[in-house]
């Protein structure tokens, strides 16, 4: 039986169609009712229904603009000084980095990781940063990704002499972070405001800036999870504009969309934050967690536009036009991503375990083409390689002062001490004459109003998106459970119930996840925001609150910079920070 489209224009539909005419072919779409007197495009309305109102409006101000403009370059600015200023200090190789620096270097001047000789830190920091045994490969246990961005950092640096030259990659990804998370809440929240509150909290995390003043790996891994986190926010909504407009020329032509709806098209923004995720993966393996948990996300936000839409067959749809594409995509170009970032080790035949398969006598089997032989054997050593590296990262149990547990993570329950110096009166930077110790520290410790509001934001979060159904909060909270939850299987009791070894782990891995902790906090206060709408003080009261809060944080951040960047203070000083005894 035909069904009445109320979207369609009464004048271009006969009331009583000819007896000869073929029966109205129904569109299998349940369009939202059309307002007295909204004139307003199909195609309009469908991107209100698919996207919001309020993300119609945003930008479209001269005022709104501006302001997101502005905001975010006082932010990043912000972010800018606090990663950049005095950036040589401490002048020698902090924690990992006398891994990971010296191999960036290493690779930066032969192309591969070597080894270094016995001891060799004095040396470096001092200025001898070519006491690399030229033949010599090091067995590093991490892909090269973020070793080659450190290298990067240190050649347009002009060298590894000057400890700042170490570091100047992590700072300027730290602050392109900040740029990037202000954009991607803008447009997540469909709010300058928040996109702005959003950045100016990452801006003044205490991981966000130790993890940009040290050249340690975690900064890049978080940066690339970033980077394809905002293709994917996009991707949903240039896929849900096309849906609107594919759908909106079908309803307009009066013609039906059958049992399911019209096909997108290539999505480059998924493509885009494929490739990002395999260069997350060629940082460190464990971002394999965010590819499970941005592809189900981005499967997730498909099938809901085609669900909102009113698609009877919106599920079956979604799988045939979304779930197979995606993976057929997604999975062979991850490969192809992270094998190419391992281009330097094929070409360097000086590269650790590079020709381990002809060594070994693994030659290619007889089906292979033998013009071919030496890429088989590359391949293979890459895989022995692989499976070396494997081993070693789910049999590292060694013990460690500062080894911590994921379920205090979220609160910085045991942060990583980086760096800690004490010196006596006239000693090193401590000036004579004083009657107090000083210290010197670079602590891994978030900011922690930040951290334990957080760790709050995330379960309203949770909350508010399954009764709001509020698509927003999928978002964080996937990237959140992607970054922390899986460090549970290799932890205490879950690794030995399942017959593991439970290994060392530490907070400041929360770096890769830290940008949304932010976005869950922002989230709370946009829905906050919405719920209010129609209560003027109340949601002036939300707004207040709001201000006031970040004004905490950022006098928290002010108070505790010196010991994330090894400023000398008097050591009570330091003392007095360490609120928990487990900080110490």
């Amino acid at each position: 039986m035909p069904q009445h489209d109320a979207n369609r224009d009464p004048q271009a539909v006969p009331t009583e169609p000819p007896n000869d005419a073929a029966p109205e072919v129904t569109t299998e779409v349940a369009l939202a009712p059309v307002p007295a007197g909204d004139d307003r495009p199909t195609r309009e309305r469908l991107l209100t229904q698919l996207l919001g109102a309020r993300r119609m409006r945003l930008g479209v101000t001269f005022q709104d603009r501006l302001w997101g403009w502005a905001g975010t370059v006082a932010v990043v600015l912000v972010a800018a000084f606090a990663r950049l200023w005095e950036l040589g200090r401490p002048a020698e190789l902090v924690f990992d980095e006398t891994y990971y620096v010296k191999e960036g270097w290493s690779l930066a001047s032969l192309g591969y990781e070597a080894a270094w000789p016995e001891n060799p830190n004095p040396a470096f920091e001092s200025g001898d940063v070519s006491s690399y045994l030229t033949g010599e490969a090091e067995y590093v246990v991490h892909p090269p990704v973020g070793k080659w961005m450190i290298a990067l950092g240190m050649r347009l640096a002009g060298g590894a002499t000057e400890p700042w030259q170490w570091r100047v990659a992590s700072a300027v990804i730290g602050i392109l972070a900040v740029l990037l998370l202000v954009r991607i809440a803008r447009r997540l929240f469909a709010s300058s405001a928040l996109g702005v509150l959003a950045g100016l909290l990452f801006a003044v995390d205490g991981e966000a800036i130790v993890h940009s003043r040290t050249g340690l790996l975690d900064q890049f891994l978080m940066f690339w999870v970033l980077v394809a986190f905002g293709c994917l926010v996009m991707d949903r909504e240039w896929g849900r504009r096309r849906l609107a407009e594919r759908v909106a020329h079908l309803v307009d032509a009066g013609s039906g969309i059958g049992l399911y709806g019209p096909r997108t098209g290539f999505r480059w923004w998924r493509l885009a934050a494929v490739v990002s995720l395999g260069l997350a993966c060629g940082v460190k393996w464990s971002a394999l967690w965010f590819v499970v948990a941005f592809g189900l996300l981005t499967i997730f936000w498909d099938l809901g536009a085609r669900r909102a839409l009113g698609i009877r067959r919106w599920w079956e749809d979604g799988v045939l036009s979304d779930v197979v594409p995606t993976v057929a995509i997604m999975v062979p170009t991850l490969v192809v991503v992270y094998v190419a970032t391992w281009t330097g080790w094929f070409a360097n035949r000086m590269s650790y375990m590079r020709d381990w398969a002809a060594a070994n006598g693994h030659d290619a089997p007889g089906w292979w083409p033998g013009w071919a032989d030496g890429v088989w054997q590359s391949g293979r050593s890459l895989w022995q390689y692989h499976h070396q590296m494997w081993d070693f990262h789910t049999n590292l149990d060694s013990e460690h002062n500062y080894a911590a547990h994921p379920l205090g993570w979220i609160v910085q329950s045991r942060p990583t001490s980086f760096f800690w110096e004490r010196f006596s009166p006239g000693e090193g930077p401590c000036p004579a004459g004083v009657t107090h110790d000083c210290a010197t520290a670079v602590t891994s410790l978030g900011n922690p109003i930040i951290w334990w509001l957080g760790a709050v934001a995330l379960l309203v979060s949770l909350v508010l998106g399954v009764m709001l159904r509020d698509w927003r909060a999928s978002g964080p909270l996937a990237a959140v459970a992607a970054g922390w939850l899986p460090w549970f299987l290799y932890s205490w009791p879950v690794a030995e119930f399942l017959g593991g070894v439970s290994r060392t782990i530490f907070t400041f891995y929360t770096i890769v996840f830290a940008p949304f902790l932010v976005l869950a906090i922002v989230h709370v206060v946009a829905a906050l925001l919405d719920l209010t709408e129609d209560d003027p003080p109340a949601r002036r009261a939300v707004g207040w609150v709001t201000g006031a809060v970040a004004v905490v944080i950022v006098g928290v951040s002010v108070l505790f910079y010196p010991i994330w960047t090894a400023m000398p203070v008097p050591y009570d000083y330091w003392h007095s920070l360490m609120w928990l005894p487990s900080w110490i």
